[in-house]
């Protein structure tokens, strides 16, 4: 049996905010267009979301370099302080 996924599912899924952020997934991202299924209802058919969400990559981009903490030097002989005489 199909099943239908309104505007609210995808967003209880979180798959999507808004509609702006719905246009940009199906532009950009190859996310299903959906089906009219009145005037102005459309709705998405489960498989075709699911199918699109296991496309996806698993995680982003590796992170470059080393995460900096607030407060702390950037280079480790900039913390020392040679005193002169």
């Amino acid at each position: 049996m199909i099943r239908l996924l309104r505007f609210k599912d995808l967003q209880a899924r979180g798959i999507i905010n808004n509609w702006p952020m719905l246009k940009r997934r199906i532009a950009r991202d190859g996310f299903p267009q959906g089906r009219m299924i009145g005037p102005n209802h459309r709705a998405w058919i489960e498989e075709e979301v699911e199918k699109w969400i296991k496309s996806r990559p698993v995680a982003g981009p590796a992170p470059k370099g080393v995460a900096k903490r607030k407060g702390t030097p950037r280079n480790p002989a900039d913390s020392t302080t040679e005193a002169t005489a």
